[in-house]
Formats: structure tokens, C-alpha cells, sequence
């Protein structure tokens, strides 16, 4: 990526960047994508059991959403999904992504969907540190709600995958002292970054993000060291569209080669899916992507 900017103007860079990652220019139908998924969020919160706009924090957007499957006396505490929203920091809402929870709340599953303060109002760190808080309070108060905060897998698209990523390299106990290692199990980026320096160069997330470098290193995964014992802290699963940017497919693979297989054992671009039907293949009990999250689910 260095040499690539350093070998053109900066008129070419940033024209050429703000083509990799304006996934908005590259879908022309993100918006009917998006007008389906509010659609059918409403249905979900309407449908199933939600105790919507719980507290995790004192904050600016430090609420989140449960979704709770039917209780019953003799089941055991159930896995716990904690799904991270996208909309590159500074965009989007929780309530656009209730979609998420169906499938999985009917297979028995607890669903998260927190919320986070947006760009520029925030850094990009502040708000990995939002996830954080939302992580803890999932970790303390799930089991009150039916869920077993020894099996939480964190979901994440785009931003919201950056973010999964974040929170599986988290040194928990450093946060608090009585919190696990392993706090997350394992997690699922979906379209993720990993690496924040050519946003930083990005016109059209320049004025919204307004990145520093020393922001960059502290919130690029791809830039931490692996996991010393990944098997003690959880895997991470990196999937994109196959048909998203090349700089996407880039950032995809970027996560396995900075942490190995072992660290990041599925590593894959998903044939003829773009920026958002990537994330409605999570919905699809029949994709792959879906029977992927089920099977960190341990459903």
C-alpha cells in the first residue's frame, strides 16, 4: 500500500482510494439494500422478544439491544451473539440491523446489537472502547437474560468487523481483573479493516474520521502481535464479498497474514457478493456464511 502511494500524485492517490473504499459509488443499489434492511429490522423488533435501548454505559449512543429466545426451565444458559454494526464509524444505527437476530435468536441463541457514539463526535479508539464496555456489561448481565457469558461470539461488518477484531485482541484482564483471557470465544469479521492508514488518506472519510497517526497504531489489529495462545483467546474468521474492492480483499487477507492460520483459521472471499449482500448472506440459513456463524455459535 506504501509503495503504491508513493509511486503516484496525490491527486491519483486520493482519487484511486476514494474508489477502493466508497462501497456507496461502488453499489449503485446500496440504497435499496439499505431500505430493506430497515424494513425488515422494524419486523424483527416487532416479532420477536426485544428489550430494546438497554444501558451499557453513561455515554453518548452507550445503549444496546437484546433479543431473547422463548425461556424455558430446564434449558441450559444459551451462546450469546454480540453483532457490531458498520457504516465506517461515523453512519448507520443498531436499530438498521435487527435483521440480524431472527435466524439466530430461532435456533436458541442470545442477540446483542449494541450501539456506539459516530464520528466526528468521537475517535475511532473512543468507540473501540465503547465496544469494550458493551463487551463487559454482555459479560456481567447475560445470564440474567438466558445467555451464557462463557459462549459469546462477536459478529462484526465492516466497521463493526474492525471493531470484532479489536475486541478478540483485547487483554481483558488489564480492563478488569476478574475478566478472562478468552472473554470473547471467537468472533466473525465480515468485510473488515484492519488496517487504518489508507483511510487516513481517504478524501471522502477524511473530514468525518480525521485519523492521526498515533490513532491508526492504536487501532490497526493488523499491526498487534498475534495471539500468544490463540487457542486460549479465541479465532478470528475473516470474510469479504468476492466481489467487493480489490483494497477489501486486500484488508481481508491482511488479518491471516498478520496473525497466521492458526489466529485466523478461515480466510475467505465469498463468490458474487458485494459490500452489503455479504452481510444478508449472514441471514441465509442455507450459506455458507450463515452455517459459518452457526458453527462458532455451537449451533
Amino acid at each position: 500500500m506504501r509503495a503504491k502511494i508513493a509511486g503516484m500524485n496525490a491527486r491519483t492517490d486520493t482519487a484511486w482510494l476514494d474508489a477502493q473504499y466508497n462501497n456507496r459509488a461502488l453499489v449503485p443499489a446500496h440504497a435499496e439494500h439499505l431500505a430493506h434492511w430497515a424494513s425488515v429490522s422494524a419486523e424483527a423488533r416487532q416479532r420477536l422478544v426485544c428489550l430494546p435501548d438497554v444501558a451499557y454505559g453513561h455515554g453518548s449512543g452507550e445503549t444496546l439491544d437484546l433479543f431473547l429466545p422463548p425461556r424455558q426451565a430446564d434449558r441450559p444458559l444459551a451462546p450469546v451473539l454480540l453483532f457490531i454494526h458498520g457504516g465506517y464509524w461515523r453512519s448507520l444505527d443498531k436499530r438498521d440491523h435487527s435483521f440480524v437476530a431472527p435466524p439466530f435468536v430461532q435456533r436458541g441463541a442470545v442477540v446483542v446489537v449494541p450501539n456506539y457514539a459516530l464520528c466526528p463526535a468521537v475517535t475511532v479508539p473512543d468507540i473501540a472502547l465503547q465496544m469494550v464496555k458493551a463487551l463487559v456489561w454482555t459479560w456481567d448481565h447475560i445470564a440474567t437474560h438466558g445467555g451464557d457469558p462463557d459462549r459469546i461470539t462477536v459478529v462484526g461488518h465492516s466497521a463493526g468487523g474492525h471493531l470484532a477484531a479489536m475486541l478478540l485482541a483485547a487483554l481483558w484482564p488489564q480492563w478488569r481483573s476478574d475478566l478472562p483471557p478468552a472473554l470473547v470465544k471467537n468472533a466473525l469479521a465480515i468485510s473488515g479493516l484492519y488496517e487504518l492508514e489508507p483511510l487516513r488518506h481517504t478524501p471522502f472519510l477524511r473530514d468525518a474520521l480525521r485519523l492521526t497517526p498515533a490513532q491508526v497504531a492504536q487501532a490497526s489489529p493488523a499491526r498487534f502481535p498475534a495471539p500468544a495462545a490463540p487457542s486460549d483467546r479465541g479465532a478470528l474468521s475473516c470474510v469479504a464479498g468476492g466481489a467487493e474492492s480489490d483494497e477489501f480483499l486486500r484488508q481481508n487477507t491482511l488479518m491471516r497474514q498478520a496473525w497466521g492460520a492458526a489466529a485466523v483459521p478461515v480466510c475467505e472471499a465469498l463468490p458474487g457478493l458485494n459490500h452489503f449482500s455479504v452481510l444478508e448472506a449472514l441471514v441465509q440459513p442455507r450459506h455458507r456464511l450463515h452455517r459459518l456463524a452457526r458453527q462458532l455459535l455451537g449451533i
